[in-house]
């Protein structure tokens, strides 16, 4: 619940990046049967709760609940008569309930909702709809933390806890889980679509300084970089700086993990027709990487109010969509093996399938280039540049990343 400190914030960040985080699995096997009873007794979704004692109790390792067994960082309140424990937060010192056991703090959880009048509204949402379950209990002041609707929401994702919702409603068996650190694939029958994700998530190395995506003024700015120290280097206003970037005006001013940062405001389309959604993705890093504004992208992709886009599903960057693209909250992922992230530098070397050529290429075209000049750049054909990358025509945007193979 307290606000999170610029370093606490950066290494929370780093940990839900991770592609599997052993703690969190083991938080998960060890409370997920309380979860799902906790949603059959209260309506509590298990996802929640399961997202939300992860966050707080920073996978059953933060110094609170290891000597108050308090997993959902709840104060102690003039209602709370049990025992309690005092602990720095938003003030020093502060008084937070003690329970004999995780089991009580997680009954304690739900019924602090259930019976919370500013929580009402909650229970009129569809328990399976994560993402409104999120954003309504930062609406209704469970945390003071802006990002605390992306935080759960990514956890449920990328630890599949939307499995043990539809386990406590009767959707799915038990039997056909899905465990958290890897698994079989779940036979959920009709109406949720089972996906594979594709694997992880390239890490592409930005250039140093100032450079363009989609004909727009951006850097890659580092962790710990003041929003406030990025606004008076390429002189704009902090007001300004937050609105191209979509952050909140009570965004802290250190940021909290390495970033694109827009100095101009983004395009209302693309750099090109379509984005492929990728593992760990959301629609703000779609559209930060395309240089799109927020805003227009969901109104493209017919998302308002949706959620987020499900791993695979296409997105339209110029046109509108001609239907709303499959959601995250309707899929239940097959874990993959956990292997290590993809790093992809710039430009990137790779090796071609079905092909003699031993390295190859990213090349990512800047303003002015043709088909022409990039062949000459690197002693290859203008045929060979259009049969690598499937090109039917000499049309090239900027931003746009074309493969380069090398004999």
């Amino acid at each position: 619940m307290k606000r999170l400190l610029v370093v606490t914030a950066f290494f929370a960040v780093k940990h839900l990046q991770a592609q599997r985080n052993s703690d969190v699995v083991d938080y998960v096997n060890t409370y997920k049967e309380i979860a799902i009873r906790e949603e059959q007794r209260s309506g509590v979704p298990a996802a929640i709760t399961l997202a939300q004692g992860i966050h707080e109790s920073m996978a059953g390792k933060s110094d609170l609940v290891l000597k108050s067994n308090n997993h959902f960082g709840i104060k102690c309140q003039a209602t709370w008569k049990g025992e309690k424990v005092y602990h720095d937060d938003d003030a020093r010192g502060e008084c937070f309930r003690k329970y004999d056991k995780p089991e009580q703090s997680y009954i304690d959880h739900s019924d602090f909702l259930k019976n919370g009048t500013r929580y009402a509204f909650l229970f009129q949402l569809d328990p399976t709809n994560y993402s409104d379950w999120a954003n309504g209990l930062k609406k209704a002041g469970y945390a003071t933390n802006p990002k605390y609707p992306q935080i759960l929401i990514k956890y449920i994702e990328d630890y599949n806890l939307q499995q043990y919702t539809l386990i406590a409603m009767g959707k799915i068996s038990p039997n056909d889980e899905v465990l958290a650190g890897g698994g079989k694939p779940v036979n959920i029958g009709t109406g949720v679509v089972i996906q594979v994700p594709v694997g992880p998530k390239p890490v592409v190395e930005y250039p140093i300084g100032e450079f363009k995506i989609n004909r727009t003024k951006v850097i890659f700015a580092k962790a710990g970089t003041s929003l406030l120290g990025i606004a008076k280097q390429f002189d704009v206003s902090l007001r300004h700086l937050l609105d191209f970037n979509e952050f909140s005006e009570d965004e802290d001013d250190v940021l909290a993990q390495d970033q694109l940062v827009f100095v101009q405001r983004k395009r209302r389309e693309g750099p090109q027709e379509f984005h492929i959604v990728l593992p760990g993705e959301t629609l703000y890093d779609i559209s930060q990487s395309e240089g799109i504004r927020l805003e227009n992208l969901i109104n493209l992709n017919r998302l308002q109010d949706q959620g987020e886009p499900a791993i695979g599903e296409k997105l339209y960057l110029q046109d509108k969509a001609p239907e709303m693209p499959k959601l995250a909250k309707d899929v239940v992922y097959v874990a993959p093996t956990p292997v290590p992230p993809v790093v992809v530098p710039t430009p990137t070397q790779i090796t071609p399938a079905n092909s003699s050529a031993t390295a190859g290429t990213i090349h990512i075209v800047s303003e002015k280039e043709t088909l022409f000049s990039i062949a000459k750049k690197y002693s290859i054909t203008v045929e060979q540049l259009k049969e690598w990358n499937k090109l039917a025509g000499n049309e090239l945007k900027v931003g746009q990343e074309l493969v380069i193979y090398k004999n």
